[in-house]
């Protein structure tokens, strides 16, 4: 499939709602191998030699709560918000400035600027998310971002989806979602969304 047959069928899937909800990391931003090298650098510096199939298995989780699965596998006790901390560090210090966006989601993204409202929901830390949004031309072009620690629980809970959608002031049934990882796409579910794995298309 074309990066133009990719953005014609999400305009087709999401044609019928009234707002787009974009998970940012591995959907706007084709990033998650530079995520993956940072996890895997902030886990060598406590002696972890991290399996990165594990990012996978948590796309969307927040940083701190990837921290503590790394800990409970490899039988390791240390601070998950100093892990989560380092992690974000090195990410952005060295692999943020060289993220591109996914072409066809950001075609899909500007197609639908003015027709529908335009929410980002994110595991990620606003400070890390913020300068994603700007390397790849996406600030200015959303209503809301939300983002770790901005409910009790991130993906897989419904709860940041929930809360996108009451402040883009639309019913969760009229909001769909742009994934690329499991937990969103069980997020999405839970609230009651309709969904796509941008991925698999």
């Amino acid at each position: 499939m074309t990066i133009a047959d990719k953005t014609q069928k999400l305009l087709e899937l999401s044609a019928s709602y009234d707002a787009l909800l974009y998970d940012v990391d591995g959907t706007l931003a084709d990033n998650m191998s530079a995520h993956k090298a940072a996890y895997a650098a902030a886990a060598l510096e406590y002696g972890i030699h991290l399996d990165t199939d594990l990012i996978d298995e948590t796309a969307g989780w927040p940083t701190i709560a990837v921290a503590e699965l790394i800990a409970q596998r490899y039988d390791k006790t240390f601070d998950f918000d100093e892990f989560a901390l380092r992690k974000s560090t090195i990410f952005r210090t060295e692999y943020i400035q060289q993220t591109k966006p996914v072409e066809h989601v950001m075609q899909h993204l500007r197609q639908e600027l003015g027709n529908k409202k335009i929410g980002l929901v994110s595991g990620g830390t606003r400070k890390t998310l913020e300068i994603t949004l700007e390397v790849i031309g996406v600030k200015g072009l959303y209503e809301t971002l939300v983002c770790a620690g901005d409910t009790p629980n991130g993906k897989p809970s419904p709860e940041p989806f929930l809360l996108a959608a009451k402040q883009l002031n639309v019913d969760p049934e009229r909001c769909f979602v742009l994934e690329d990882g499991d937990p969103g796409v069980q997020g999405a579910i839970a609230a009651g969304m309709g969904w796509v794995r941008i991925d698999q298309l």
